[in-house]
């Protein structure tokens, strides 16, 4: 296949765990082209030795294929000596027709940079990309932890404990203090006087709490994942505390996050390092949707449409968007009114599923025009007043505003309206 050249001079990298072909393709002045081979090894000194050679050149172009996490560290080496590698899609490249057998990766990429075919991915700053490290870990650490409650839950039931009955979360405050309690071998007295404020009576939580076999081995199961359990959580605030504090240049587009409803702090961070802040990277809601995954598949043919299934894109966005989409269904909201129109005729997993794109498109033009959310379902205004007019009565009466017999008056027409 003739591929006509636009670019002059481009470098196409193979790169492996243990070695990086490079293929650099120059146009003299004399319209001759050159071509020349070179192999790296994998450690340190030889990717500095990659990126002086590919400095050498003054390349247009430098390609890689985004192999697993190993082009990472020559991403980064080529990027100190002022080189913006493209970083391209394995599956966009092997797409492109009229590949000969005999042709090396990295030749076949720098003919098709040569030739204008290939497209960079998004590649975050080098400041962003450290902090997703972070954040990828602090989902991992949430991970572990959700299955190590379970298994907590599982061996409570396993030995006759059943305070999930009467308790929505049997980690909450209250309930994981008598579950330590029980643990500890107290007596049932002690371990009732933690309830706390629960709604089940002191009668309930004793009969839910008699173990029916509570053997040594179920204890030292308990105490161990209740030891793993608290770790975790330690760890995982740690996690988002160093995250928040990388995050302190970028408060505002976190705060405009928050203005969504369904997005706390932490979940606007684990976004933000995940897509920047800059969208014109994407150039429009559609490629980011497209970049992440969760917009429909665009298949028709001869009139008509096959499968929609969604294609591959961050698993990591696509997780936390449907956080998002869940969380905003129980909301008060326009999202939540959209959710129970979908799911109708959709199910709950594809209501979702279309809920967090429509989310995915608010975030992006958010974070483009940095204006924050508002909902057409919500009045904001009467919400504030709603939640704040009890404590601003108290403050008017304690400081003589308000006369005391025009309080009640007050009160009651405040929470009427």
């Amino acid at each position: 296949m003739e591929l006509k050249p636009i670019y002059r001079r481009v470098i196409g990298l193979d790169i492996h765990q243990a070695k990086i072909s490079a293929c650099a393709v120059s146009e003299q002045s004399d319209g001759s082209v050159v071509m020349e081979m070179q192999e790296f090894g994998g450690f340190k000194r030889d990717r500095r030795a990659l990126a002086q050679w590919a400095k050498s050149f003054d390349p247009e172009i430098v390609v890689m294929e985004s192999t697993g996490i190993y082009w990472k560290s020559p991403y980064a080496a080529l990027e100190r000596v002022g080189i913006a590698a493209w970083v391209v899609n394995a599956r966009h490249v092997k797409t492109v027709p009229g590949r000969k057998t005999d042709v090396a990766d990295a030749q076949w990429l720098a003919t098709l940079a040569r030739a204008g075919l290939l497209r960079g991915s998004f590649i975050p700053p080098a400041n962003i990309r450290y902090l997703r490290l972070i954040a990828r870990q602090r989902q991992k650490l949430g991970g572990m932890l959700a299955s190590e409650k379970n298994r907590l839950h599982k061996i409570l039931s396993d030995a006759g404990i059943r305070l999930g009955v009467l308790v929505s979360d049997v980690h909450g405050q209250a309930a994981r203090a008598m579950v330590k309690a029980v643990i500890a071998g107290k007596p049932m007295a002690d371990v009732l006087d933690l309830a706390g404020r629960l709604r089940a009576s002191r009668a309930e939580l004793f009969e839910a709490l008699q173990p029916e076999e509570l053997s040594g081995a179920h204890l030292f199961v308990l105490s161990e994942i209740m030891a793993h359990i608290e770790e975790l959580e330690a760890r995982m605030g740690r996690f988002e505390q160093a995250l928040l504090q990388g995050l302190s240049a970028w408060q505002p587009q976190l705060k405009l996050l928050q203005t969504i409803p369904g997005i706390d702090q932490m979940g606007a961070a684990m976004l933000l390092v995940e897509i920047s802040t800059d969208m014109n990277s994407f150039g429009s809601a559609e490629k980011l949707a497209s970049w992440v995954g969760i917009c429909p598949g665009n298949n028709e043919s001869a009139g008509k449409r096959k499968s929609g299934k969604t294609r591959k894109g961050n698993a990591w966005v696509r997780r936390l968007l449907c956080e998002f989409a869940q969380a905003a269904s129980r909301s008060r909201c326009a999202l939540k009114d959209k959710f129970a129109a979908l799911s109708i005729r959709k199910g709950h997993k594809k209501s979702i599923v279309a809920l967090a794109h429509k989310m995915l498109r608010i975030i992006f033009a958010i974070l483009k025009d940095n204006k924050p959310y508002h909902d057409r379902a919500v009045d904001y205004e009467a919400l504030s007043v709603q939640r704040n007019a009890p404590r601003w009565l108290k403050m008017l009466k304690k400081y003589g505003l308000l006369p005391a017999n025009e309080t009640t008056a007050f009160t009651s027409a405040a929470f009427t309206a």
